[in-house]
């Protein structure tokens, strides 16, 4: 029986998108023709479409299981409305997964900021509700800036020093008000 959730098929996914991410890695996504994954796969082309549309879909996919998968990270908290500013988890899963992260980026999701969330009501009150969206512009894209240097340079910094980074980038310094220059 070919039911959504048979080991078979869970198989035959993992091997799509392990093929997938490697072929990624040595050229763009629009340079991947369903054929070659099929073949890096071991499977027939019937397989890869009984599963995705084309190659975006699996991209697609991909990016969505990666989503899912970060947005598990601070669900309770969610669940409870508190925010925690723990961003060390946020490094022990991108350490712990860092090919997969690398695709993300390589897929060009990285300017949607749906792995990184920001306290909006956190920053109102330290920012006293002035210029919120600058303040959360150069947040998601520092952060995002940082996963990606530290990827492409292998993680070699632990989780905690990365975190000690964004903590001393972010602790809430006062800038010297214009008449003071």
């Amino acid at each position: 029986m070919n039911t959504p959730n048979n080991r078979r098929k869970k198989e035959s996914i993992e091997r799509i998108e392990k093929a997938f991410i490697e072929l990624l890695q040595s050229r763009p996504l629009n340079q991947i023709s369903v054929s070659e994954l099929c073949k890096r796969a071991r499977l027939n082309r019937t397989t890869f479409y009984a599963n995705y549309a084309d190659v975006y879909a699996l991209a697609d996919s991909i990016r969505d299981k990666l989503e899912k998968s970060f947005a598990q990270l601070y669900a309770s908290e969610r669940g409870q409305s508190f925010n925690s500013n723990d961003y060390l988890k946020l490094f022990r899963h991108i350490y712990h997964n860092q090919l997969l992260c690398q695709t993300y980026f390589k897929l060009g999701y990285d300017n949607d900021y749906k792995i990184v969330t920001y306290d909006a009501a956190q920053a109102q009150a330290h920012f006293h509700n002035r210029f919120l969206n600058y303040h959360m512009e150069f947040f998601r894209a520092g952060i995002t800036k940082i996963i990606k240097m530290w990827l492409d340079g292998g993680c070699q910094e632990t989780p905690e020093e990365m975190f000690e980074v964004l903590q001393s980038e972010y602790r809430g310094r006062e800038l010297p008000s214009p008449a003071a220059n």
